[in-house]
């Protein structure tokens, strides 16, 4: 997620890139820079963060047909900024970047809207609460409560289409030291936290017609201004959904210089969290697939000692490759071994 964010930045701005897609440049002193121990107030954080570089309203959505067929659902809208200007003319220095995907056992659809801030066109506003780009939407249909205790969420794209409406069934979980999320041992951070409890019902428009669906639904939340270091190539990042209700998020960062850095945030059924830093979690690719001309890892082992979890990912449908402007693999998975359930995985930085 980040490298693709950022990579836009630095295209847009002509910069160098290096390391992972430019992460690795030095950081820009007029963006703020995430810090420990921060203080979260909503509606407020629900939504942009001019002050800081890049930000991403993230949805992933695993889903079963009537005749239990998987599919898979995502929404993303990122947001760069070329200056920490919080105007909202047509002058503003924001820049947004917007993704949707959804897969079936048999093919994985994409789309991709790009828009600058300011022009009406694309945007985030936090009271009340609405992300959108062209005729795409993320926006909350309950009057009261948390913006994201429900939410209704429309894309298309040439040969595809969603509708879903999503209810929260827990409550918004703060990864790393209470959403200060640590993302090298260089101490790179960027503020993260989720909404991962959603029950969704919803419409999938496809070539062959309508599909009514049901699953469930995770949103992450998560802004920085230089969150990784030059070594880092690339990101794996699973969200996962046990069959007891309890949920998970691991993700690593791979390095050329060394082991890959991870973290993960274990998910009790009733919202407790427990999170761990790095070297607590395993992420081992055990089979691979030629996608888009790429060896890709499309089937994982999961070990996680202290929760005594060994699961042997594998993926909906194994090409579910965005070919974006900054291409990446993004798709839905289930999971098998010690414990079983859906998830979603995304991975970045494979060339």
């Amino acid at each position: 997620m980040m490298r693709l964010l950022l990579a836009l930045l630095l295209t847009l701005t002509h910069a160098n890139a290096q390391g992972f897609a430019g992460l690795g440049t030095a950081a820009d002193e007029r963006f703020a820079v995430p810090q420990p121990n921060p203080t979260f107030t909503f509606p407020t954080d629900h939504g942009p963060h001019p002050d800081y570089r890049i930000e991403w309203w993230y949805l992933t959505a695993t889903l079963q047909g009537p005749d239990g067929t998987e599919y898979g659902v995502q929404w993303t809208l990122f947001r760069s900024a070329l200056a920490p200007d919080t105007s909202d003319t047509w002058t503003a220095p924001q820049l947004f970047m917007g993704h949707a995907g959804l897969t079936t056992p048999t093919a994985h659809f994409h789309a991709e809207r790009l828009a600058r801030g300011g022009t009406g066109q694309a945007g985030v506003t936090s009271d009340p609460f609405r992300a959108h780009i062209d005729d795409w939407e993320m926006a909350p249909t309950a009057p009261d409560g948390d913006a994201y205790d429900a939410l209704h969420l429309t894309a298309r794209g040439p040969d595809f289409a969603y509708d879903l409406d999503l209810t929260a069934e827990g409550p918004l979980i703060f990864h790393g030291q209470d959403g200060y999320s640590v993302k090298s041992a260089e101490g790179q951070a960027s503020y993260y936290y989720s909404q991962p409890f959603y029950t969704a019902t919803g419409t999938l428009s496809l070539p062959d017609g309508d599909i009514s669906v049901t699953g469930t639904a995770w949103l992450d939340r998560e802004w920085s201004s230089q969150p990784l270091s030059e070594d880092q190539l690339g990101w794996d990042w699973f969200s996962l959904q046990f069959e007891d209700g309890a949920r998970m998020m691991a993700f690593a960062l791979r390095s050329d210089a060394g082991p890959a850095f991870t973290s993960a945030t274990w998910i009790n059924p009733d919202g407790t969290t427990q999170s761990y830093g790095d070297g607590h979690v395993y992420l081992t690719p055990l089979a691979t697939s030629e996608v888009a001309d790429r060896t890709i890892p499309t089937e994982w082992q999961i070990t996680f000692p202290d929760r005594d979890i060994d699961i042997r990912t594998a993926p909906v449908n194994a090409q579910s490759w965005m070919d974006t402007s900054f291409p990446y693999w993004e798709g839905p998975i289930t999971f098998t071994g010690t414990h079983a359930g859906r998830g979603y995985l995304e991975m970045t930085g494979y060339e």
